[in-house]
């Protein structure tokens, strides 16, 4: 019986890859680092699925080297490292893993929101370098309120919409803004839908959760974050290059924003000379919102169903480009 070949550009939790090791002839790039872009186009040569991760681009290039190639299964909810519209037109199936990192992802805006407002980071740092000299002062690392502030979410899809239930616990008047709006969080926690430079200007904490495209590229720049409250904060948990990363740095640095928090950046890993890393009012994390045992491990276990179900004939159920059906249906 013939087992379709399959190359995996990363160690995936045991949970997923077992299962992808059982079904498949596959190959795993052994690296904790991603593979470079000459060894997937190398490996897809003669493979029938990818299973990749963010930090690989797959387009025209990958695809001219894998005249086999039928599916690529991504571990992510993002894709905006696939050309989409390229793999649609040759006939090549795409798929993610949606949902599952839902909770967990607003979990950790929330940390980040939490840690930014109340300088957690700061205040660890001030232990650590032996400058708590005084056992307790007035002014000592002073922070903000969250309970009863105003909370502008940009996007209010699944993670947005989790990030807002949150925010009721706290008492919180909720803005949120979205291309598409959202009824349903309106109703649940009671929402108000505003255009995107009234949530700038009123809000106190700004979290972002829009997925990466041509129109979210730089949706902050220079003159949206003029708008923004000295006093206020922005989380991004989404995509680094939402905002233009030069002009939150300037910004921050001259004190027209109180603090920032970030998961995500223009250029993953943040580069050693990023300015950024030289200011105390930003929070920098390596891209770990999702990173939760159990979340990356389910995470991982879709990868496996997306790709059984597609070589058993089936539309996989995380499909993110469904218009491929018309130009290869699975009985091709």
């Amino acid at each position: 019986m013939y087992r379709p070949k399959v190359y995996v550009t990363r160690e995936i939790p045991e949970r997923g890859l077992k299962k992808i090791l059982e079904r498949f002839d596959a190959e795993v790039w052994p690296e904790y680092g991603p593979p470079p872009k000459k060894v997937i186009v190398e490996k897809a040569r003669d493979v029938d699925a990818l299973v990749t991760l963010l930090s690989d681009r797959i387009d025209a290039e990958v695809f001219n080297a894998a005249p086999k190639l039928k599916i690529v299964a991504q571990m992510a909810a993002g894709f905006d490292n696939i050309d989409v519209e390229e793999a649609t037109r040759r006939g090549i199936y795409v798929t993610n893993t949606p949902g599952v990192l839902t909770e967990t992802t607003a979990d950790f805006a929330w940390a980040l929101l939490m840690a930014i407002a109340r300088r957690v980071v700061e205040a660890d740092r001030y232990v650590r370098e032996g400058k708590w000299k005084v056992s307790w002062h007035p002014s000592m690392l002073l922070g903000r309120d969250v309970y009863g502030a105003t909370l502008g979410l940009i996007g209010a899809g699944r993670i947005g919409s989790a990030v807002a239930r949150r925010a009721r616990c706290f008492n919180m008047r909720i803005l949120y803004y979205d291309i598409v709006r959202n009824p349903q969080i309106e109703k649940e926690v009671g929402a108000i839908f505003v255009d995107l430079d009234t949530l700038l200007r009123e809000s106190d904490f700004i979290s972002i959760h829009v997925p990466l495209t041509k129109e979210t590229y730089r949706l902050i720049d220079a003159e949206k974050l003029k708008l923004i409250k000295k006093t206020a904060y922005l989380i991004n948990t989404s995509r680094g290059p939402v905002i233009d990363e030069k002009a939150l740095y300037e910004a921050l640095k001259e004190g027209r924003l109180a603090g920032a928090a970030l998961d995500v950046f223009e250029r993953e890993p943040l580069p050693a000379d990023s300015p950024l890393l030289k200011l105390d009012n930003v929070i920098l994390a390596p891209h770990i919102a999702s990173a939760s045992y159990e979340t990356r491990s389910r995470m991982a276990e879709m990868v496996a169903e997306n790709l059984i179900a597609f070589f058993d004939g089936k539309i996989p159920p995380n499909l993110v480009n469904p218009d491929v059906v018309k130009v290869k249906p699975l009985s091709a």
